[in-house]
């Protein structure tokens, strides 16, 4: 549960901080920055923590890598070029419902009980934040936040299913997908034409704070609850990140609240006070 809450409450804020970076950065220099500074971040701690440095299931590492740090970072940082953070956040967690689908197709996992209300509320607020109806809003936005969702799904159900026929160290396989991953997006950065990264004290903290924090660290906490609980239930776990982006966006950018945006909040917070309970529930019935 401290790891949910983590995760969270930092990926939420991460937004601002990315729409805040790229104002020192194009968008593919500055995803090329963060995830190769995320990735020398894990292999330091790999090192100092005297755990083996070898490159864990190669073939499926690689796929992790990516489709959960290139593809997710390319669309997810071009989504953010064209919206706001607090939108772009909850569009890219679109990513539950998609995983939901692969997880049933690919791992088998089911959907019981109670926990059918719990993804209802939360899918059914993130539609009212979404808004898919609202053809005003920018279609090209929408498009690259719900592909860097299947990114991330697709790598989210590729963890599970290699965790569950191998015995793979946690920290190892994040390090080395975020090197993997970063290899393509240091390509895009070099051949895409853009302005040059302007280094200021104030991108140098962003990018240090994302790359340790927001990539090293909250990708292995992703990993590590991946390994602990369903694929379906950990995706809709940290729902409470797009609602945290979305305060933090009109708290710290000024953007307005509206009626809908207030009603799938509360619907996302039920849906996940409910899956909490319902958590709960179950250990205490496996401990009793």
């Amino acid at each position: 549960m401290l790891a949910l809450v983590v995760l969270s409450l930092t990926w939420g804020y991460t937004w601002i901080l990315a729409k805040q970076g790229l104002a020192y950065s194009p968008p593919f220099a500055f995803a090329a920055e963060r995830s190769v500074g995320g990735a020398i971040a894990l292999f330091l701690v790999l090192k100092a923590m005297g755990r083996p440095l070898a490159l864990p299931a190669p073939g499926p590492t690689l796929a992790i890598g990516l489709a959960q740090v290139t593809g997710f970072m390319v669309f997810s940082t071009w989504a953010l070029v064209e919206g706001g953070p607090g939108k772009t956040a909850v569009l890219i967690f679109t990513m539950p419902m998609w995983t939901l689908i692969m997880a049933w197709l690919i791992l088998g996992e089911r959907i019981r009980g109670g926990q059918w209300l719990a993804a209802i509320s939360t899918l059914g607020g993130l539609v009212l934040i979404i808004e898919p109806w609202d053809m005003h809003s920018s279609l090209f936005s929408k498009f690259l936040g719900v592909t860097a969702a299947l990114c991330w799904a697709i790598g989210t159900v590729l963890v599970k299913r290699l965790r569950s026929t191998q015995a793979i160290d946690l920290f190892s396989l994040t390090a080395w997908q975020m090197l993997l991953g970063a290899v393509p997006l240091v390509v895009l950065a070099l051949i895409v034409p853009g302005r040059a990264t302007d280094w200021t004290p104030h991108y140098v903290g962003i990018l240090i704070f994302m790359s340790v924090v927001s990539t090293a660290l909250c990708w292995w906490l992703w990993i590590y609850i991946l390994d602990r609980v369903p694929a379906w239930e950990a995706s809709l776990s940290v729902l409470g990140t797009p609602v945290v982006a979305i305060v933090s966006s009109r708290l710290v950018l000024g953007e307005e609240f509206r009626a809908l945006e207030i009603a799938g909040i509360a619907m996302i917070g039920g849906g996940l006070a409910l899956l909490s309970l319902l958590g709960w529930l179950a250990s205490r019935r496996a401990g009793a």
